[in-house]
């Protein structure tokens, strides 16, 4: 099973505005976050992108 990264960092993003408050535990949840945020976003960019296979349409006129 793969990872979906994409998703993962969604959900950690949406985490980060949650925790908006001014308060020292709230600042250090967020930079936790910040660097999560990081590690998901470079694995994510790391995984090499799918094959797709290109379909060829026949070229010709519609008369």
């Amino acid at each position: 099973m793969t990872s979906d990264f994409s998703a993962a960092r969604v959900h950690l993003d949406r985490a980060y505005h949650y925790l908006r408050g001014d308060d020292p535990m709230s600042q250090r949840g967020r930079e936790a976050l910040d660097l999560l945020i990081e590690a998901v976003a470079v694995e994510e960019f790391k995984q090499p992108s799918q094959n797709a296979q290109v379909l060829m349409f026949p070229i010709g006129r519609r008369f």
